[in-house]
């Protein structure tokens, strides 16, 4: 089957996880749907973010989800079930990037969690990260509906006690969200350290700069991820394969 160019973007996000050093042992997991369908790709199980190739990708159906919960040697049972039913009942989620990524889960932990409007960074995200507090144990069945209700209408999600979900249209949509999410986090909780009074903006001043974001004249997230890319077709162009 000829490899899609929605698996080398996807397979490319991983490589560029490891090297920042946002990944987790073989843990974690980012999915995409194939464009038109709720089929989606989503990362084989047991093989680091940094060794993922294109065709390690694997295509979860209608057909063959159920077959795939018997095989968690092929595809991690938590991947299945917070993926799957992330995409299905949250439509808007075309691409899902779950990570325990070390600043967005230290704000996990927090009793408040919200990312206050501190920098430009912070306030792209003001307004647009639910959060869903009601940690109960590993995303297997009960836990991921629980995940997809509260995750409703927004695009991004921390999961108190546990770490990130962000979502996008595209794979370079979420998982640009992904890479600023953890900037923005470790800005704040870095201000937090200091134990300084913050200077946090006013809603007006968050909201206005958030929008101005989500309607830049460019795409900076594709011309991110066209870098990516880039400099992995000369480093590791085996990601493609």
């Amino acid at each position: 089957m000829e490899i899609t160019e929605l698996q080398k973007d996807l397979a490319a996000t991983f490589r560029w996880t490891a090297r920042l050093n946002m990944h987790e042992a073989v843990a974690n997991h980012f999915s995409a749907c194939v464009p038109g369908s709720t089929d989606f790709y989503v990362n084989k199980a047991g093989i680091h973010f940094s060794q993922i190739k294109a065709s390690d990708l694997i295509l979860i159906t209608k057909e063959n989800i159920e077959e795939l919960r018997n095989k968690p040697e092929v595809v991690d049972s938590t991947a299945l079930n917070i993926h799957g039913t992330i995409h299905e009942k949250a439509p808007h989620a075309k691409c899902i990037f779950h990570l325990h990524s070390k600043y967005a889960t230290v704000l996990s932990t927090l009793k408040d969690p919200t990312l206050k409007p501190i920098d430009q960074n912070t306030m792209f995200f003001y307004n647009r990260v639910a959060v869903y507090d009601d940690f109960g144990g590993l995303g297997f069945e009960e836990e991921s509906i629980k995940m997809a209700s509260a995750l409703g209408n927004k695009q991004h999600m921390i999961l108190a006690n546990h770490g990130i979900i962000t979502t996008g249209e595209t794979v370079a949509e979420g998982f640009n969200s992904l890479y600023y999410f953890e900037k923005a986090a470790e800005t704040y909780i870095t201000a937090l350290s200091t134990n300084k009074n913050l200077n946090i903006v006013s809603h007006e001043v968050a909201e206005k700069t958030c929008e101005e974001a989500a309607n830049y004249p460019v795409d900076t997230a594709k011309q991110f991820l066209s870098q990516i890319r880039l400099i992995l077709d000369k480093e590791e162009p085996e990601y493609v394969n």
